[in-house]
Protein backbone atom coordinates (compact mmCIF):
# COMPACT_ATOMS: atom_id res chain seq x y z
CA UNK A 1 0.00 0.00 0.00
CA UNK A 2 1.52 3.38 -1.16
CA UNK A 3 0.99 5.91 1.57
CA UNK A 4 0.26 9.14 0.39
CA UNK A 5 0.07 13.00 1.68
CA UNK A 6 -1.74 15.71 0.52
CA UNK A 7 -0.50 19.26 0.51
CA UNK A 8 -2.49 22.09 -1.24
CA UNK A 9 -3.39 25.33 0.37
CA UNK A 10 -6.79 25.07 -1.68
CA UNK A 11 -8.84 22.85 0.41
CA UNK A 12 -11.04 21.96 -2.10
CA UNK A 13 -8.09 20.49 -4.13
CA UNK A 14 -6.79 18.62 -1.65
CA UNK A 15 -9.92 16.86 -0.75
CA UNK A 16 -10.48 16.35 -5.18
CA UNK A 17 -6.90 14.66 -4.81
CA UNK A 18 -7.66 12.96 -1.58
CA UNK A 19 -11.10 11.29 -2.99
CA UNK A 20 -9.62 10.53 -6.37
CA UNK A 21 -5.94 8.86 -4.56
CA UNK A 22 -7.93 7.04 -1.76
CA UNK A 23 -9.97 5.14 -3.96
CA UNK A 24 -7.17 3.02 -5.91
CA UNK A 25 -7.09 -0.01 -4.11
CA UNK A 26 -3.24 0.10 -3.23
CA UNK A 27 -2.73 3.99 -2.35
CA UNK A 28 -4.01 4.92 1.03
CA UNK A 29 -4.15 9.09 1.92
CA UNK A 30 -3.30 9.07 5.55
CA UNK A 31 -2.92 12.88 5.69
CA UNK A 32 -3.64 16.13 4.01
CA UNK A 33 -1.84 19.73 4.56
CA UNK A 34 -2.74 23.33 4.04
CA UNK A 35 0.80 24.75 4.39
CA UNK A 36 4.73 23.74 4.04
CA UNK A 37 4.93 24.15 7.94
CA UNK A 38 2.12 21.54 8.32
CA UNK A 39 3.60 19.36 5.97
CA UNK A 40 6.60 19.36 7.97
CA UNK A 41 5.16 17.96 10.77
CA UNK A 42 2.61 15.84 9.51
CA UNK A 43 5.56 13.93 7.49
CA UNK A 44 7.76 13.28 10.55
CA UNK A 45 4.83 12.20 12.25
CA UNK A 46 2.75 9.60 9.40
CA UNK A 47 6.04 8.78 7.62
CA UNK A 48 4.70 8.78 3.86
CA UNK A 49 5.58 7.31 1.19
CA UNK A 50 4.85 9.92 -1.27
CA UNK A 51 3.94 13.21 -0.70
CA UNK A 52 1.69 15.68 -3.18
CA UNK A 53 3.31 18.54 -2.45
CA UNK A 54 1.78 22.15 -4.52
CA UNK A 55 5.10 24.96 -5.20
CA UNK A 56 3.21 28.12 -4.31
CA UNK A 57 1.53 28.24 -0.73
CA UNK A 58 1.50 31.23 1.50
CA UNK A 59 4.16 31.00 4.74
CA UNK A 60 6.39 28.19 4.00
CA UNK A 61 6.20 27.29 0.62
CA UNK A 62 6.50 23.72 -1.16
CA UNK A 63 10.29 24.08 -1.79
CA UNK A 64 11.04 25.11 1.73
CA UNK A 65 9.01 22.17 2.91
CA UNK A 66 10.43 19.57 0.64
CA UNK A 67 14.16 20.43 1.85
CA UNK A 68 13.10 20.05 5.30
CA UNK A 69 11.25 16.51 4.79
CA UNK A 70 13.99 15.13 2.86
CA UNK A 71 16.38 16.14 4.73
CA UNK A 72 15.14 14.34 8.10
CA UNK A 73 16.58 11.32 9.31
CA UNK A 74 14.84 8.39 7.80
CA UNK A 75 13.39 10.45 5.15
CA UNK A 76 15.74 8.05 2.47
CA UNK A 77 12.29 6.00 1.35
CA UNK A 78 9.54 9.31 1.01
CA UNK A 79 8.93 10.50 -2.49
CA UNK A 80 7.99 13.92 -3.44
CA UNK A 81 5.80 14.84 -6.34
CA UNK A 82 4.91 18.32 -6.81
CA UNK A 83 2.40 20.30 -8.35
CA UNK A 84 2.81 23.37 -10.75
CA UNK A 85 0.23 25.21 -13.08
CA UNK A 86 3.31 25.59 -15.51
CA UNK A 87 5.31 23.23 -16.91
CA UNK A 88 8.76 25.32 -17.42
CA UNK A 89 8.73 27.14 -14.31
CA UNK A 90 12.36 28.08 -12.40
CA UNK A 91 9.90 26.98 -8.65
CA UNK A 92 10.14 23.43 -10.14
CA UNK A 93 13.35 23.60 -11.39
CA UNK A 94 14.11 24.68 -7.27
CA UNK A 95 12.03 21.64 -6.15
CA UNK A 96 13.63 19.04 -7.89
CA UNK A 97 17.60 20.91 -6.64
CA UNK A 98 16.42 20.14 -3.12
CA UNK A 99 15.62 16.65 -3.74
CA UNK A 100 11.71 15.90 -5.60
CA UNK A 101 11.36 13.17 -7.60
CA UNK A 102 8.96 14.76 -10.41
CA UNK A 103 6.30 16.99 -11.02
CA UNK A 104 2.60 17.00 -12.31
CA UNK A 105 0.68 20.08 -13.86
CA UNK A 106 -2.82 20.86 -11.95
CA UNK A 107 -4.16 20.31 -15.03
CA UNK A 108 -3.41 16.29 -15.49
CA UNK A 109 -5.88 14.20 -16.16
CA UNK A 110 -7.31 11.74 -13.04
CA UNK A 111 -5.21 8.76 -14.47
CA UNK A 112 -2.19 10.82 -14.81
CA UNK A 113 -2.39 12.41 -11.02
CA UNK A 114 -2.93 8.46 -10.31
CA UNK A 115 -0.41 7.14 -12.35
CA UNK A 116 2.27 9.90 -11.14
CA UNK A 117 1.82 9.22 -7.69
CA UNK A 118 2.49 4.99 -8.36
CA UNK A 119 5.94 6.09 -10.67
CA UNK A 120 7.41 8.24 -8.18
CA UNK A 121 6.38 5.54 -5.31
CA UNK A 122 8.74 2.78 -7.30
CA UNK A 123 11.01 5.77 -7.70
CA UNK A 124 12.33 3.75 -11.54
CA UNK A 125 11.22 6.14 -14.10
CA UNK A 126 10.93 10.17 -13.84
CA UNK A 127 7.99 11.95 -14.53
CA UNK A 128 6.79 13.30 -17.77
CA UNK A 129 10.55 12.89 -18.71
CA UNK A 130 10.07 14.77 -22.20
CA UNK A 131 8.84 18.36 -19.93
CA UNK A 132 11.04 17.68 -17.43
CA UNK A 133 13.85 17.25 -19.38
CA UNK A 134 12.96 20.68 -21.43
CA UNK A 135 12.65 22.20 -17.54
CA UNK A 136 16.53 20.99 -16.41
CA UNK A 137 17.90 21.98 -20.01
CA UNK A 138 16.48 25.53 -19.76
CA UNK A 139 17.66 26.16 -16.19
CA UNK A 140 21.11 24.44 -16.18
CA UNK A 141 22.00 26.51 -19.62
CA UNK A 142 20.94 29.34 -17.39
CA UNK A 143 22.70 28.76 -14.31
CA UNK A 144 26.52 27.29 -15.78
CA UNK A 145 29.16 29.23 -16.50
CA UNK A 146 31.51 25.97 -16.43
CA UNK A 147 30.71 22.58 -16.44
CA UNK A 148 32.09 21.12 -12.90
CA UNK A 149 31.97 17.54 -12.98
CA UNK A 150 31.85 16.45 -9.79
CA UNK A 151 34.53 13.74 -8.61
CA UNK A 152 32.74 10.91 -8.31
CA UNK A 153 31.69 10.34 -12.21
CA UNK A 154 35.47 9.56 -12.65
CA UNK A 155 34.21 6.39 -10.48
CA UNK A 156 31.74 5.29 -13.11
CA UNK A 157 32.82 2.39 -15.25
CA UNK A 158 32.24 3.22 -19.20
CA UNK A 159 28.64 1.23 -19.04
CA UNK A 160 27.34 3.45 -15.87
CA UNK A 161 28.11 6.28 -17.51
CA UNK A 162 26.45 5.37 -20.44
CA UNK A 163 23.31 4.52 -18.91
CA UNK A 164 23.47 7.78 -16.65
CA UNK A 165 23.18 9.39 -20.13
CA UNK A 166 20.44 7.20 -21.06
CA UNK A 167 18.72 8.21 -18.13
CA UNK A 168 18.91 11.77 -18.20
CA UNK A 169 17.67 11.26 -21.77
CA UNK A 170 14.16 9.93 -19.90
CA UNK A 171 14.65 6.39 -20.71
CA UNK A 172 13.24 3.78 -18.60
CA UNK A 173 14.84 0.81 -17.38
CA UNK A 174 13.48 -1.04 -20.32
CA UNK A 175 14.44 1.22 -22.85
CA UNK A 176 18.03 1.20 -21.81
CA UNK A 177 17.80 -2.58 -21.60
CA UNK A 178 16.56 -2.68 -25.40
CA UNK A 179 18.66 0.10 -26.56
CA UNK A 180 22.27 -1.76 -24.94
CA UNK A 181 20.93 -5.24 -25.60
CA UNK A 182 21.08 -6.40 -22.33
CA UNK A 183 18.89 -8.00 -19.62
CA UNK A 184 16.52 -5.25 -17.32
CA UNK A 185 18.08 -6.77 -14.51
CA UNK A 186 21.44 -6.27 -15.63
CA UNK A 187 20.42 -2.13 -16.13
CA UNK A 188 18.70 -2.51 -12.75
CA UNK A 189 22.10 -3.17 -10.96
CA UNK A 190 24.16 -0.50 -13.29
CA UNK A 191 21.10 2.08 -12.12
CA UNK A 192 22.13 1.05 -8.07
CA UNK A 193 25.95 1.25 -8.79
CA UNK A 194 25.26 4.77 -10.42
CA UNK A 195 22.71 5.95 -7.66
CA UNK A 196 25.11 4.69 -4.85
CA UNK A 197 28.67 5.97 -6.20
CA UNK A 198 27.12 9.37 -7.44
CA UNK A 199 24.92 9.40 -3.20
CA UNK A 200 21.11 9.94 -5.50
CA UNK A 201 18.15 9.45 -4.22
CA UNK A 202 16.32 9.00 -7.29
CA UNK A 203 16.49 9.54 -11.23
CA UNK A 204 15.23 13.02 -10.99
CA UNK A 205 18.79 13.79 -9.24
CA UNK A 206 20.61 12.00 -11.54
CA UNK A 207 18.90 13.66 -14.71
CA UNK A 208 19.88 16.95 -13.37
CA UNK A 209 23.37 15.62 -12.20
CA UNK A 210 24.21 14.44 -15.60
CA UNK A 211 23.21 18.33 -16.93
CA UNK A 212 24.71 20.16 -14.45
CA UNK A 213 28.14 18.60 -14.83
CA UNK A 214 27.90 19.00 -18.17
CA UNK A 215 27.84 15.05 -19.34
CA UNK A 216 24.91 15.80 -21.05
CA UNK A 217 25.15 19.30 -23.63
CA UNK A 218 21.40 21.14 -23.19
CA UNK A 219 20.00 20.87 -26.52
CA UNK A 220 21.90 17.70 -27.86
CA UNK A 221 20.38 14.43 -28.63
CA UNK A 222 21.56 12.07 -26.19
CA UNK A 223 18.71 9.42 -27.14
Amino acid sequence: MIKVMIVDDQTIVRAGFAALLDAQPDISVIGEAGDGREAVQMAEANRPDVVVMDIRMPGMDGIEATRRILGRPGADGVRVLVLTTFDVDEYVYEALSVGASGFLLKDATADELVSAVRVVARGDSLLAPQVTGRLIREFTTQRRNRPQAPAELATLTARETEVLVLIAGGLSNGEIAARLVVSEHTVKTHVARVFTKLSLRDRAQAVMLAYESGLVVPGANST
